[in-house]
This record gives structure tokens, sequence and C-alpha cells, in this order.
């Protein structure tokens, strides 16, 4: 018969006192040293697959059709990671992307 616990049959106040540091609320500033750290951020439209044949037919004019239809939202990733779906939008004269909704861990279905 083993001796060992699980975490969860210990009583809050058998944590250790420095345990209870971690569950304070952050703000802003406790994440002020990642603040410099660059991040890549991509907007996709769409995607679309083909063979090499067909990759090395495509010439200036060539029409790409994407899996996305008119309207659809595009998916926002962050260091390779979806994070966000939105819509494009023009912001003087330049293409941008505007956020409509927020992916949290495991809603992501693409």
């Amino acid at each position: 018969m083993s001796n060992d616990l699980k975490l969860d049959e210990f009583a809050p106040s058998d944590l250790p006192m420095d345990m209870g540091m971690e569950m304070e609320e952050k703000t802003a500033t406790d994440l002020a040293p990642v603040f410099d750290v660059p991040v890549s951020i991509s907007a996709v439209l769409g995607r679309a697959t083909m063979s090499v044949a067909q990759l090395l037919q495509l010439q200036s004019g060539s029409v790409l059709d994407l899996d996305r239809k008119v309207g659809e939202a595009i998916d926002i990733y962050v260091n390779n990671r979806l994070v966000a779906r939105g819509e494009v939008v023009i912001v003087d004269e330049r293409l941008g992307v505007t956020m409509t909704e927020i992916i949290k861990d495991g809603d992501s279905q693409g």
C-alpha cells in the first residue's frame, strides 16, 4: 500500500506559503520583461493544396483557388499558433486585420 498523496488530497492550509504568492492576480506590469520579445504574426486568407506539377504551371496572372469563401473570417496566427479570427480592413490605403473572435485553448477547429 502506497502512502503517496494526490495533489487534490491536500487542504489549502497544507500548501507551502510561497505557493500562495502564485495565486495572486497578475497585472500588465508583471509582463513588462516580455514586452520587447518579437513575435511573428500571420493573417491567413485561405489555403490550397496542389501537386508540384500544378505549382510549376503557375505564372503571373494565375488564379489560385483558396478554401475560403468571400466574407468568411481569416485566421490570425502568432508564432504559428491560432489565436484569433478576423476580417480584412483597409486603413489609410493599406490592408489590415480587425479581430472578431479570440480563440481560447482547445477551441481551434482549423
